[in-house]
């Protein structure tokens, strides 16, 4: 099962690839899409082409990307809203299930608190994929996001054994 990881941003979008293999994750690539001084809308394009290339390059089963959040700023929030939703169109034009994760449900798997700093998510993110440099920033965040998703399906596949048990009167 490989899960592409998106954290969008206007001007640097991260992504991160990993794989399941069983109960652990692998890591398979990571990086940015930058783009410098370019008008807005050429940005978006950017952002489209440069995920639309990733998704055919590493064919990922799954997407995993995070929510936006509410900012104090409204033309920077807008222009967040924008630029995740030319990542979300780029994966979904190659027919690619999307999850949604909000910053806090993505810290909150990977080091336990909601609120926990992006020094502490680089730091989990290079614990868990046992990488021998910490990623940058937003490429951390993207992985990041993956293995909350890949945390999140092997939960969920869990439950029904689980709660089998729990019916029977007994935990497993």
């Amino acid at each position: 099962m490989r899960i592409l990881g998106i954290d969008p941003g206007s001007r640097v979008t991260g992504y991160g690839l990993i794989e399941l293999r069983g109960r652990q994750a692998v890591y398979l690539a990571s990086g940015c899409v930058r783009m410098a001084d370019e008008a807005f809308p050429e940005r978006l394009r950017i952002i489209f082409e440069g995920l639309g290339r990733i998704v055919a390059e590493y064919q990922p089963d799954e997407v995993a990307i995070e929510k936006v959040f509410m900012q104090i700023n409204v033309d920077s929030a807008l222009k967040l809203g924008q630029a995740r939703g030319a990542a979300l169109c780029a994966v979904m034009n190659q027919d690619r299930p999307v999850a949604e994760y909000s910053a806090t449900q993505i810290k909150q798997a990977l080091v336990g608190r909601g609120r926990a700093a992006k020094e502490q998510v680089q730091h989990m993110v290079k614990a868990l994929l046992q990488l021998s440099d910490t990623p940058q920033a937003d490429a951390a965040d993207a992985l990041a996001c993956a293995l909350c998703h890949g945390h999140t399906r092997q939960t969920l596949a869990a439950l029904p054994a689980a709660t089998r048990g729990m019916r029977a009167g007994r935990w497993r």
